[in-house]
């Protein structure tokens, strides 16, 4: 799968979020090591904390259905700038892939690319509790 089409299938997320207070849709894509695709999409509560991102939708399922090694993430929104992903994001990504690809979208399907490492250069992980 190339990139383009990784980040195309972010793409299809956006009408499955659930933003009834952002209005904001976020899509994304997470490829396992065995190349299967976890897709995700952003998901609003009332109660703002309890909110989850698209990409730890995706990361989620992925574990849940016992993946734990990825190679690229696409995240995606639907307007002019990149969609980047939060801190808890990239938090949680690390835990599992801090070299993790990054591939960040904007409405028009534009994408730039990144590692983890290079979004959150001194990331915290499990190596750093030994």
């Amino acid at each position: 799968m190339t990139d383009q089409e990784l980040v195309e299938k972010a793409f299809t997320m956006l009408e499955k979020a659930y933003i009834p207070y952002s209005h904001f849709p976020v899509g994304a894509a997470l490829e396992g090591a065995d190349g299967t695709v976890y897709t995700g999409c952003n998901v609003e509560n009332a109660a703002y904390g309890s909110c989850i991102c698209a990409e730890r939708t995706a990361l989620v399922k992925a574990v849940s259905e016992g993946c734990r090694s990825f190679r690229r993430l696409a995240v995606v929104g639907s307007g002019e700038d990149y969609c980047w992903p939060c801190g808890s994001c990239r938090q949680m990504l690390y835990e599992f892939a801090p070299d993790l690809e990054i591939l960040v979208g904007r409405g028009d399907h534009q994408f730039v690319k990144y590692t983890l490492r290079e979004l959150m250069p001194h990331g915290f992980g499990p190596a750093a509790l030994g």
